[in-house]
């Protein structure tokens, strides 16, 4: 039986808990996880920095897609944010690539503690190719999807409220289960609506609920039901 949902997480409080080159190397599977992922010049490592208040927390590059591990850090005994590799721009060999590729669709369809993505997009360059095939996998696996467009800065108010509402467009056909905002890690903002989001999914306890929901079910049907249908087919 799994214990009640944790409090909301102190984010200033996380700290680096273990890397992981694949799946099999990953700290146990329990509780609730939120990763972050998106292309290696996207701001990664600096949004999460900006959002923890601690800008050595997560490694930050002047080489895009140097770090290739899944990096944890805890908020709890419970709760943990997660840092993917970087993908799409990292100039590597490509069985490089593949390999990376092969891990992160791992992690993505295989960790049950995972309770969300956080997909981060430098606004400038929204939706690319790799961007596409981190939202199909999240999609295809069920979960929800949060999209930081970074480096905000960059644009002027105008622009950059465009391409949000552009965005929000596009993906207007997966409903409430993707969701876009602005983010600057450099001026500190959007925090406020990334922390709703992530205290939601951090404390989320409905994937328990539906757990009990279907056990239960199993319980009341009668014994030798599924025998009596398959009677009467003959």
């Amino acid at each position: 039986m799994q214990s009640p949902a944790p409090q909301r997480p102190d984010y200033r409080c996380a700290n680096f808990l273990t890397s992981a080159s694949r799946l099999s190397q990953c700290p146990e599977d329990y509780g609730w996880e939120v990763a972050f992922a998106g292309r290696s010049n996207a701001g990664k490592s600096s949004a999460i920095n900006s959002l923890t208040g601690n800008p050595k927390l997560a490694r930050t590059s002047r080489t895009p897609g140097r770090t290739q591990l899944i990096n944890f850090f805890t908020l709890s005994e419970v709760q943990r944010l997660v840092d993917l590799p970087g993908y799409g721009f990292a100039k590597v060999p490509l069985a490089v690539k593949q390999e990376w590729t092969k891990q992160l669709e791992n992690y993505l369809q295989k960790r049950e503690s995972l309770r969300g993505l956080i997909l981060l997009m430098d606004v400038r360059h929204p939706l690319q190719a790799f961007d596409q095939q981190m939202l199909n996998w999240a999609i295809t696996a069920g979960m929800s999807v949060h999209i930081l467009l970074t480096k905000a800065d960059k644009l002027k108010n105008g622009p950059a409220r465009s391409t949000l509402l552009q965005v929000q467009r596009q993906l207007a056909i997966h409903g409430d289960s993707v969701t876009v905002q602005l983010f600057s890690a450099l001026k500190h903002t959007g925090h406020k609506e990334l922390i709703a989001v992530l205290n939601a999914w951090l404390t989320d306890t409905s994937v328990y609920e539906e757990e009990v929901a279907d056990g239960e079910e199993q319980e009341d049907q009668p014994a030798g039901a599924e025998k009596a249908e398959g009677t009467d087919e003959q």
